[in-house]
C-alpha cells in the first residue's frame, strides 16, 4: 500500500512539493496502467485526456486545468486511498476513467461521501447508475447491459440460442453474465452453465473444457484485457471453434484485437461505443490520437477524451467548478463531440449514445494498419441502456 500511495503521487507529478491551487481546475486519470488491463485503457487514457484539456484551450473561468494519473493496479483499497488523497489533499475536482468495476464502485460511493465528480468509462457494470447511482457519479461510453443488447442479442437472434459462461470472479465478471444472461432468455435461449475465473489468470484449460463438455453453442467470455486475449487464445489449442461452438467477446476492445492479431481474433463479434474509421468524426479524433501515440484509440480511451471534455464544457456552462452546479449541467447539456454525437446525460448519470456491432475482419480483408473491424449495426441509445425509471436507481422518482 504504502509503496502504490508513493508512485501515486511521483505519477501525479511532485503532488507534495507545493500546495496545490484550489482555483484551477484538477482532474485525476485512475485505471490500471502496469496489469491486466494495461492496454485497454492505462497510460493511453492519460494522454486522451491530456489532449481534451488540449482541444478546449488549456483553461477554463481563467484558471490552467491539470490533468494527473495514478495506477490502481486493480485494487479498490490502493485506488480509495490515492482518491481519498487527491480529493482531501491535493485539490482534484474530478476523477475519470477508473477501469474495473470493483475500483468504480469503490470510488463511486468515496465521491459520493466527499461530494466529488467522478465520470467512470473503464469499468461496465450497469450497477454505477443503477442501484449503486449516486448524485456526483457518471457513467460514459458503455456498460454491460449495452454489451449484452448488442453482442448477445445479435449471436441468439443468429441462431446462438444455449450459453455457457466463463466468467471473471468480480464485480463487472457478475454484471456482464447476469445483464447477458437476462437478455439471451429474454429472447428465448438457455444458459447451460457457467464458471469463476481468477483475474490475471494465465490458464484457462480446466474452464475452457467444462464449457466445451456443456455443448453451448456459444461461449460467453465475461472478461476482459489479457484475459480475453489469453482465453482466445487457448480455446484455439483446444479446436473449439473447429468443433461448432462460438466465441462471444463480450467486452473486447480495438486494443485487445490488435493484441491478438488478425489471424486468433479473425470473425468474432463485439460491440464498441467508438471505432476511429467509422466516420469523419471518428478518423478526426483517431488520427490526431495515433500522431500523439503511435496507436489508435479504443472506445476506453475515446470515451475518456469525450468525458474529460464534457466535464470542462460543464464547469464552464456553470461558471463555478462547484459540484452540484457542474453535476446539473452535466445531466442538461447535449454531447457532441467526435467520440459521441447526439448524446444526452440521463437523471441517473447515464450518457446514452449510439453504439455499434461490429466484427473482426480476416487479414485479407483488412487494406491498411488498424482497419480491423466491419460494420453490422447500429444498436441505438435508448436500446443499449434503459431508461432512467427503469434502471433501479434510487434518485430517480
Amino acid at each position: 500500500m504504502k509503496s502504490g500511495l508513493l508512485a501515486a503521487v511521483a505519477v501525479g507529478g511532485l503532488l507534495l512539493a507545493a500546495p496545490a491551487s484550489a482555483q484551477g481546475v484538477k482532474i485525476g486519470i485512475l485505471n490500471d496502467q502496469s496489469g491486466v488491463y494495461a492496454d485497454y485503457g492505462g497510460k493511453w487514457s492519460f494522454e486522451a485526456a491530456k489532449m481534451a484539456v488540449e482541444d478546449f484551450g488549456g483553461e477554463v473561468l481563467g484558471h490552467k486545468i491539470e490533468v494527473i494519473s495514478a495506477d490502481h493496479q486493480n485494487k479498490p483499497d490502493l485506488a480509495v486511498a490515492i482518491a481519498r488523497r487527491w480529493y482531501d489533499v491535493e485539490n482534484v475536482d474530478m476523477i475519470t476513467e477508473l477501469t474495473t468495476s470493483s475500483v468504480a464502485l469503490a470510488i463511486h460511493e468515496l465521491s459520493r461521501d466527499k461530494k466529488k465528480i467522478d465520470i467512470v468509462v473503464g469499468a461496465a457494470t450497469s450497477r454505477l447508475t443503477g442501484d449503486a447511482c449516486q448524485p456526483y457519479g457518471f457513467h460514459w461510453a458503455y456498460d454491460t447491459h449495452a454489451l449484452a443488447v448488442g453482442t448477445g442479442g445479435a449471436l441468439v437472434e443468429s441462431g446462438g440460442d444455449t450459453w455457457f459462461f466463463l466468467t471473471v470472479d468480480y464485480a463487472f465478471g457478475y454484471a456482464l453474465e447476469k445483464d447477458t444472461s437476462d437478455f439471451v432468455k429474454q429472447k428465448g435461449g438457455k444458459v447451460l452453465g457457467s464458471v469463476r475465473t481468477p483475474l490475471n489468470a494465465s490458464d484457462f484449460s480446466s474452464f475452457l473444457l467444462q464449457a466445451q463438455s456443456s455443448k453451448a453453442k456459444i461461449i460467453g467470455l465475461a472478461n476482459a484485457g489479457l484475459d480475453t486475449n489469453n482465453s482466445i487464445k487457448q480455446a484455439a489449442e483446444f479446436g473449439i471453434v473447429r468443433g461448432g461452438q462460438k466465441l462471444a467477446a463480450l467486452l473486447m476492445t480495438l486494443a485487445d484485437v490488435h493484441g491478438l492479431g488478425l489471424d486468433a481474433a479473425q470473425g468474432l463479434v463485439l460491440t464498441e461505443g467508438y471505432y476511429w474509421d467509422r466516420d469523419p468524426r471518428s478518423r478526426n479524433l483517431g488520427e490526431r490520437f495515433f500522431k500523439r501515440t503511435g496507436r489508435m484509440p479504443n472506445m476506453i480511451q475515446a470515451g475518456t477524451y469525450s468525458a474529460t471534455l464534457q466535464y470542462l464544457k460543464a464547469v464552464k456552462a456553470a461558471g463555478t467548478k462547484d459540484t452540484e452546479a457542474v453535476a446539473r449541467k452535466l445531466k442538461e447539456l447535449p454531447v457532441d463531440d467526435d467520440f459521441a454525437q447526439g448524446g444526452k446525460v440521463l437523471e441517473n448519470g447515464r450518457m446514452v449514445h449510439d453504439l455499434y456491432l461490429f466484427e473482426v475482419k480476416k487479414p485479407a480483408d483488412s487494406k491498411k494498419p488498424w482497419d480491423y473491424y466491419k460494420q453490422l449495426a447500429v444498436v441505438p441509445g435508448d436500446k443499449a441502456f434503459p431508461a432512467a425509471k427503469d434502471s433501479g436507481c434510487p434518485l430517480v422518482k
